[in-house]
């Protein structure tokens, strides 16, 4: 990655990493102020934004980082908004920050369209290889890494609960989200969980935003097919 020696070090606390520093790195870190962008992609009022906040708060303070002490983070909700993700990517950037936390694909998405060298840590991302964040998972390459949300593998078991609780099912419908590489590798997981014992007709569904072209299209699909 294109990360100088004095970032990465930061950058291992903010990722979690299970490096031990010496007490006397860490002395001297005190009088360093690190700059820190968030970007977010729920609403500033999502009461799910309140607990994930605190957890990334304490785990820096585990590791011997507190905003107004040795840091300063700055906080940005996109609140899924397009724009937003986009012009809060730039703002973020124009703090000058050491290092980005980005919550969520389109998060990673526009802070990667403005810069290709401000580190930026990711979370609550489904495919980083697919979505072209990360060259693979080993090697990330470029200014990107962090962790995925589940393994695909995962999708597939959603299709065996479903035979589980409905056994007699014989059609299923998935929401996907077509502008995301994920919600198409997504679809080939599930596809691929359903052997023709299944006897199970699956049905992609792609959503767009805003939420209302995806209800209409969702309304429109489902009446043609009871018709």
């Amino acid at each position: 990655m294109a990360i100088n020696v004095a970032r990465r070090k930061f950058i291992s606390a903010l990722g979690g990493a299970t490096v031990a520093w010496p007490l006397a790195v860490r002395a001297q870190q005190a009088d360093q102020v690190r700059r820190v962008g968030v970007l977010m992609n729920l609403a500033a009022d999502d009461p799910e934004g309140k607990p994930r906040v605190a957890a990334f708060l304490q785990g820096l303070q585990e590791l011997g980082w507190t905003d107004g002490r040795n840091m300063r983070i700055d906080y940005r909700w996109a609140a899924n908004d397009a724009d937003r993700y986009r012009s809060y990517a730039a703002e973020l950037l124009a703090l000058a920050p050491d290092v980005i936390l980005a919550n969520g694909s389109q998060s990673v998405a526009a802070l990667l369209q403005t810069t290709r060298t401000v580190p930026i840590v990711f979370a609550n991302v489904i495919d980083p290889v697919g979505a072209g964040f990360v060259a693979k998972l080993a090697r990330p390459g470029g200014n990107a890494t962090g962790f995925t949300l589940f393994e695909y593998s995962l999708s597939g078991k959603w299709l065996e609960l479903l035979k589980e609780i409905a056994p007699n099912l014989t059609r299923i419908a998935i929401l996907r989200d077509p502008a995301l590489a994920a919600g198409i590798g997504q679809f080939a997981a599930i596809q691929a969980m359903a052997p023709p014992s299944f006897g199970v007709e699956l049905s992609p569904i792609d959503c767009v935003t805003p939420a209302r072209s995806s209800a209409t299209s969702l309304h429109s699909r489902a009446s043609r097919t009871a018709a």
